[in-house]
């Protein structure tokens, strides 16, 4: 966790404290905090959403949402987005209180986390010791109806589709797949790289994702994340509706045959969704580079690259299929 109480209290009194969330929609995920000389600055705050991973979830607003758009806000890593989750309701109580400037709705308050499979995430416990407590009578309130990461996941996705159903039981969503990341190499994209001027390449190949799913297939079986048994177990039952497998090794063999095999591209499609969700993307989608005559350094190709794909989501119906778009599609019902 990389942030202390006192630093915790100070990033949500930021917040708080930001003009541009009143009436609006927040949206906390994962990314790096704006820090000025170790402490961190209202001023920087303001220009968030121009940092990775809050301008690419911007990015993702459909075109239909127009006014009163959502407001995101990088909180560090997974633990810090929860913690600052459930202690900005606290000190916006706080602050009603004592009659000072807070800009938050409560009710209008979301996060979004990645999906891992090797690190749940409790989600109902205090962070810190009951002698580093701010507020603690406060926050043992907090009785979120999920108890960890993998709950959240289990109730809000099911054969890597969202269930309709149960989405507005979340305000803390958790990606479908593991890590953003897997969101920059899903099949519909080849386009994108396909069409960009500036030629991704993977390997000193032009990006073909087939090419990447079998390269992260051919290393299942030897996975770290993997090889807990704990783990293990997790994966094959995220994927047991496509790939009924006892192992890794019959896993890694089964899904390479029946990629290889199938004609079908619905089954084929739903083969590499479930893939990206027992097997992290983010090492491959970190070997894409620009090509030769580029002028920039490879992440800040990879970070165009990423935005003009959060702009394609923009584009695609809310469809339960479609995780991203879904959830501003959730969003949206707020408003």
């Amino acid at each position: 966790m990389s942030l202390n109480p006192e630093q915790l209290q100070e990033h949500c009194e930021i917040i708080l404290k930001s003009p541009r969330i009143k009436n609006t929609i927040v949206v906390l995920c994962e990314g790096a905090i704006p820090d000025i000389e170790g402490r961190r600055s209202p001023q920087a705050y303001k220009k968030m959403e121009e940092m990775p991973d809050a301008n690419f979830y911007k990015k993702c607003v459909p075109r239909w949402w127009t006014e009163k758009l959502p407001q995101f806000f990088n909180c560090g890593d997974r633990e810090d987005v929860i913690n600052t989750y459930f202690t900005l309701p606290i000190l916006h109580e706080q602050e009603t209180q004592d009659t000072k400037n807070s800009y938050l709705d409560p009710d209008r308050l979301f996060a979004m986390i990645d999906l891992d499979l090797h690190l749940l995430q409790k989600i109902n416990y205090y962070p810190f010791p009951e002698t580093e407590a701010i507020f603690c009578d406060l926050y043992k309130k907090n009785d979120y109806p999920f108890p960890d990461t993998e709950a959240i996941f289990c109730d809000l996705y099911e054969n890597s589709e969202v269930r309709s159903q149960n989405a507005a039981l979340h305000r803390i969503w958790i990606t479908g797949l593991i890590h953003k990341e897997a969101y920059f190499i899903t099949p519909e994209l080849q386009s994108i790289f396909d069409d960009s001027p500036n030629y991704p390449m993977y390997q000193d190949n032009p990006v073909e994702l087939n090419s990447i799913y079998m390269d992260m297939a051919d290393k299942i079986s030897s996975d770290p994340d993997l090889k807990n048994n704990l783990n293990i177990q997790r994966a094959l039952a995220r994927i047991n509706h496509c790939l009924n497998c006892a192992d890794l090794n019959e896993l890694q063999d089964s899904w390479k045959t029946e990629f290889q095999n199938t004609s079908d591209e619905t089954c084929k499609h739903q083969l590499i969704m479930a893939l990206l969700t027992i097997k992290k993307a983010k090492d491959y989608w970190g070997e894409i580079k620009p090509p030769v005559d580029w002028s920039g350094n490879d992440r800040q190709f990879r970070d165009q690259l990423s935005l003009k794909i959060g702009e394609f989501y923009s584009k695609q119906s809310s469809d339960v299929k479609s995780h991203i778009p879904f959830f501003f599609k959730t969003l949206y019902e707020f408003v």
